[in-house]
């Protein structure tokens, strides 16, 4: 039996010719090749998404760095006290508290001063 796949082929074409919108030249409308442009497109966001949350998180340390300085002590000082103060706050949340509230990063970095000095 002779088998043509009528609306399901186009279906499964359009569909990835969507994802292929707005890209470059024959890359939008050229099935083959808007196939090979929308599979390299999906590597890169996946791959994107794991580069993003390695920026965040660098981009937390330089703020808890900063608010280190501004209290006297390194990064990794500040950070070796906490844990020896048994302070469980990871970098997003300390970096959260370094831009809105000073005062209680200040608290922190005392804390982490006095089990370093312990």
């Amino acid at each position: 039996m002779r088998v043509k796949r009528g609306t399901k082929r186009r279906q499964r074409r359009n569909r990835l010719l969507a994802r292929a919108k707005g890209f470059y030249l024959a890359k939008h409308n050229l099935y083959n090749i808007a196939k090979q442009a929308v599979e390299k497109a999906l590597g890169y966001a996946y791959g994107g998404r794991r580069i993003r949350k390695r920026d965040y998180r660098g981009i937390w340390i330089v703020r808890i760095s900063a608010a280190c300085r501004e209290n006297g002590i390194s990064y990794s000082r500040f950070m070796n006290g906490l844990k020896r103060a048994n302070v469980e706050l990871d970098r997003k949340v300390l970096s959260d508290i370094a831009t809105t509230d000073p005062q209680a990063f200040s608290r922190l970095a005392a804390t982490a001063r006095e089990a370093l000095a312990a």
